[in-house]
């Protein structure tokens, strides 16, 4: 006689249930908000607004300005997620406890402190400003607030992965004769890479819906440093519903198939490796 075995959670049909249901009260109902609010504008209307001219400028910087710092954070995180892994040193757990802040320390605070140090008159700027390096009110200051508040992503996606990798899996392949780059490329790169793809995918998703901590260091000057969730609340204090939810649209559109098109490379990779196993 065979006996079922209890489960802690509920059964599948309540637990699926309540999923759906949560998932289209938090995440469904207000897209579907933003599409028939949308939907208002005629067509004509919503590619005049969608392709003006500063608007293509804000989307540009937008989505440029986030995969860079995903890009920096890509290698910095790894770098990080190493150090604090493979290495013991005097601080250790503050410089743990550190990587933490971005997600602690609200946004504007962020950006307030990161317009103090690098403006012309600021403990850095001062220092880049002889050099013609000019990052407060300008892109460069864009892509600074974004690396800032996406490195933990990276970090704490990569950093169990390098816990649990055994140190015998490297020592074999220096017995075998394999350089430390031969070992990283061969050994430890392949391990890592699916965190390293996702921990990307996260940091690049938060950067393009940034707002607090990249208003004050952008400038926000059009056509230059003028970010797309700007151009929104813009909109939405002009009353403008539509004209934001379209903007908003657009901006999901393109960050869905960005990340989509990530998922897919993560997957096959998976995929791949699985096979060569």
């Amino acid at each position: 006689m065979r006996f079922r075995q209890a489960s802690v959670l509920p059964g599948f049909g309540l637990a699926f249930g309540y999923t759906v249901f949560y998932l289209g009260l938090v995440v469904l109902l207000p897209l579907s908000a933003l599409i028939i609010k949308t939907s208002s504008l005629t067509f004509d209307r919503f590619w005049e607004v969608v392709t003006a001219e500063r608007v293509m400028a804000a989307y540009q910087l937008t989505f440029g300005a986030s995969f860079v710092a995903a890009l920096i954070n890509l290698f910095a995180g790894l770098l990080v997620a190493w150090v604090l892994t493979r290495y013991r040193f005097p601080g250790k757990r503050l410089v743990d406890a550190l990587v933490d802040l971005p997600f602690a320390l609200p946004t504007a605070v962020a950006g307030i402190a990161l317009t103090t140090l690098y403006a012309p008159n600021g403990l850095i700027g001062e220092w880049l400003a002889p050099l013609g390096v000019q990052v407060a009110f300008k892109p460069l200051g864009v892509v600074v607030a974004l690396t800032f508040i996406g490195l933990p992503f990276v970090v704490r996606t990569v950093q169990p992965v390098l816990q649990e990798l055994e140190a015998e899996l490297e020592e074999a392949a220096a017995c075998l004769g394999a350089s430390r780059w031969q070992t990283f490329g061969k050994v430890i790169l392949p391990t890592v890479l699916p965190a390293l793809m996702t921990g990307f995918t996260l940091a690049f998703a938060r950067a393009i819906g940034e707002y607090g901590s990249v208003i004050f260091i952008a400038g926000n000057i059009p056509l230059e440093s003028e970010i797309v969730p700007l151009l929104i609340i813009g909109k939405l204090e002009q009353y403008d519903y539509a004209g934001a939810t379209a903007i908003a649209s657009v901006m999901l559109l393109i960050s869905f198939g960005l990340i989509f098109v990530i998922n897919l490379i993560q997957w096959w990779h998976g995929r791949r490796h699985g096979m060569r196993k």
